[in-house]
């Protein structure tokens, strides 16, 4: 790891990290890990967003701690952070980098090659990417064994969950120390085995996405019905469990029962897309497994009770506190609970 940054005084200052890149992701990186006490040096050769993001840095540290989302201090959190217009200047003896830059290949290869020549041999090179993976932009750097992909979901103040993303040639070492990085910040770092393109997040949603728009396309159903229906139904739910668990506990007999009863039927709708992906046995078993240890079937009766106490009690939040639309300057109307 590398050494801490010492003031003139002698005493250590907080380990530092580098955001490239001052957009809305960059300024949500800098919130999350100035607030785990690492000092930010948020860099941008735009000195107009970069001020911009000074404001709604600001801005968003006054809602998490008025919705009691955060314990720490604004001041402090916000002193933290230091806007640089030079790379050099913020990578400067820097444990972690954390690129922002656009969705451009051409563009990530010059900014990493960049970072490899001017960040610590020790710090880590992290891509904020949402699809491309570090083996297409890091390839032939010399420092590669230190690059990876840490893709948030956006915003990542409040939505804590980030994949990491190695390539083949990624170190476990930079592995290790991304993780421990993201659970020093209160994010719960997902690792994923092997790059795909899109990575997980993109992929799942782009799923939903692709069908949403051909049901629209195909007159079933409108844009705002779909909205409707997965903002009241399918979300809601997914806010407390995952797809898998969701089913399994919709299901008496659990995933295996489902994925017998379901499968032909989302076999037939792939298939009408052009799609055939079949619920193998071992696929199914292989899940199931999994459940059997994070949601057992001994425990299935509870678990439904605990789902739908659950769903109560966001209800209950959710109409006791509609959230204001300011395109609409209406509340959102209350949430029924119906299925």
């Amino acid at each position: 790891m590398a050494e801490k940054i010492i003031q003139q005084s002698g005493s250590p200052t907080p380990e530092a990290v580098a955001i490239v890149g001052a957009g809305s992701i960059g300024a949500a990186w800098a919130i999350v890990l100035a607030e785990a006490g690492l000092e930010v040096r948020l860099q941008d050769t735009d000195s107009g967003r970069l001020a911009a993001a000074t404001s709604e840095i600001a801005s968003r540290l006054e809602d998490l701690r008025g919705f009691g989302l955060t314990q720490a201090s604004i001041d402090d959190t916000r002193q933290r952070i230091r806007c640089c217009g030079e790379l050099g200047e913020a990578v400067a003896g820097v444990i972690h980098v954390q690129e922002c830059a656009p969705e451009n290949l051409a563009l990530k290869q010059q900014v990493f090659a960049e970072l490899d020549r001017l960040a610590p041999a020790d710090a880590v090179l992290a891509s904020s990417s949402s699809f491309l993976p570090a083996s297409q932009f890091a390839g032939e750097l010399a420092g590669r064994h230190r690059v990876l992909v840490l893709h948030p979901a956006n915003p990542p103040y409040l939505l804590r969950v980030a994949e990491v993303v190695p390539a083949p040639f990624t170190s476990q070492a930079c592995i290790d120390r991304t993780i421990a990085l993201m659970r020093r910040a209160r994010m719960e770092p997902v690792l994923l085995n092997k790059e795909a393109d899109g990575f997980v997040f993109n992929r799942l949603q782009g799923a939903l996405l692709r069908e949403a728009y051909c049901l629209v396309r195909d007159g079933v159903v409108s844009s705002a019905d779909i909205d409707r229906l997965m903002r009241d139904g399918l979300g809601l739910r997914w806010s407390l469990l995952g797809p898998f668990e969701t089913v399994h506990l919709n299901t008496r007999g659990g995933i295996t029962a489902h994925a017998e009863r379901m499968g032909p039927a989302y076999l037939r709708m792939g298939q009408q897309r052009g799609q055939n992906d079949p619920w193998t046995a071992d696929m199914v078993a292989a899940v199931a497994a999994d459940l059997e240890v994070r949601r057992p079937m001994g425990n299935w009766e509870s678990a439904v009770a605990w789902r739908d106490r659950a769903l109560m009690a966001l209800l209950r939040q959710r109409n006791r506190e509609p959230v204001l639309e300011p395109s609409a300057g209406a509340a959102v109307p209350p949430i029924s609970g119906k299925d």
